[in-house]
């Protein structure tokens, strides 16, 4: 018997994801189909993003472009240059990465990465030039929120790095970040619930970047001969 691509528990996480975020629209919204759409290519990159499918950057390119819309419209100026200008053009060039490691040619699972001290180092001073940087950029524009729209961009950059070098500890980082965006959209719904579904969405996204994080570390000793 074939074995199946997703294990039962990727599909019962997907499906529940998926029908959380259905629910929310119908209750909280029904109008905003933009959200929708994105909310549900969202929790589907995320599924492939586990397993370490170069499909899951691709459909992360096109969540973050419809993200970013999103967040155009609530002022959230951040958010949407972060992932029009960060996370769009980093989950292309992860997209790069993943395809030019695939593990024994198996293009469908990527190599699993690993950070040196230098790396760690490295990428620690990026994310603390590009956090101030950013802040002073969010404040001349009068993003909303702007203490949170600048932790989200530090995490946001740090996942970003961490994907391209193909480390497990990516998914903890999107998870982080997870976090405050549920935070601050929590803050947008409070005034316009048809926002609720956008939290629905991102702790769907905590929900997989978790189980993502898990899913690596046992494809992290498998690769090494660990395990079967």
């Amino acid at each position: 018997m074939k074995r199946l691509y997703f294990t039962t528990t990727e599909l019962v996480l997907w499906g529940m994801s998926v029908l959380g975020v259905v629910l929310s629209f119908l209750i909280f919204d029904r109008a905003a189909v933009l959200t929708l759409s994105a909310s549900l290519i969202g929790v589907t990159s995320l599924i492939f993003n586990a397993k370490g499918n170069p499909i899951g950057q691709v459909l992360m390119l096109i969540f973050s472009v419809l993200y970013g819309v999103i967040s155009w419209r609530c002022a959230y100026y951040g958010e949407m240059i972060t992932y029009l200008g960060m996370t769009a053009p980093m989950a292309a060039v992860a997209l790069y990465s993943w395809l030019r490691h695939p593990y024994r040619g198996n293009r469908s699972q990527v190599t699993v990465g690993s950070l040196s001290v230098k790396d760690g180092v490295g990428m620690a001073m990026a994310t603390v030039f590009v956090t101030v940087c950013f802040y002073f950029i969010l404040r001349f524009f009068g993003t909303a929120r702007l203490l949170i729209s600048t932790i989200s961009v530090s995490t946001s950059f740090v996942a970003a790095y961490l994907t391209f070098r193909r480390s497990p500890w990516f998914a903890v980082a999107y998870a982080a970040n997870d976090v405050v965006l549920i935070v601050l959209w929590s803050l947008v719904a409070m005034v316009d619930r048809a926002y609720f579904s956008v939290v629905v969405c991102f702790a769907a996204f905590l929900a997989n970047d978790l189980y993502g994080f898990i899913n690596w570390q046992h494809m992290k000793q498998q690769q090494s001969g660990g395990i079967d």
